[in-house]
């Protein structure tokens, strides 16, 4: 028999849900677009979806996750700032290490 443990795990600020792993999803898809339009149908939600997740981790930290650009001659975008790029990396690394313990607590026990 095998069993497996299954789990999620997300990052709250003043107890709202500041990273998870769809935010993520969401940050690394604008990383490859610069596009929160293309990023919100790619990941299949609405845009006003995407946008609010998108507002809500800006205003969780002083620093931006993203960046947005009105369009112009060359259009507008989404770019991630580097600080999101770094918590993308973050929460990578804590999910990993999460996984990494449950993996090992199963083990010990089955």
């Amino acid at each position: 028999m095998t069993y497996k443990i299954k789990s999620r795990i997300w990052i709250e600020a003043d107890d709202k849900v500041f990273l998870g792993e769809g935010r993520v999803k969401l940050l690394k898809s604008i990383n490859r677009t610069n596009s929160l339009s293309k990023s919100a149908k790619e990941l299949g939600m609405s845009y006003k979806k995407a946008w609010n997740l998108v507002d809500s981790m800006n205003k969780s930290y002083e620093n931006p996750v993203v960046i947005k650009t009105i369009g112009g001659s060359g259009g507008g975008g989404t770019k991630l700032t580097s600080y999101g790029k770094e918590l993308i990396a973050i929460f990578e690394t804590i999910n990993a290490n999460c996984w990494k313990y449950l993996d090992k607590q199963l083990n010990k026990y089955f």
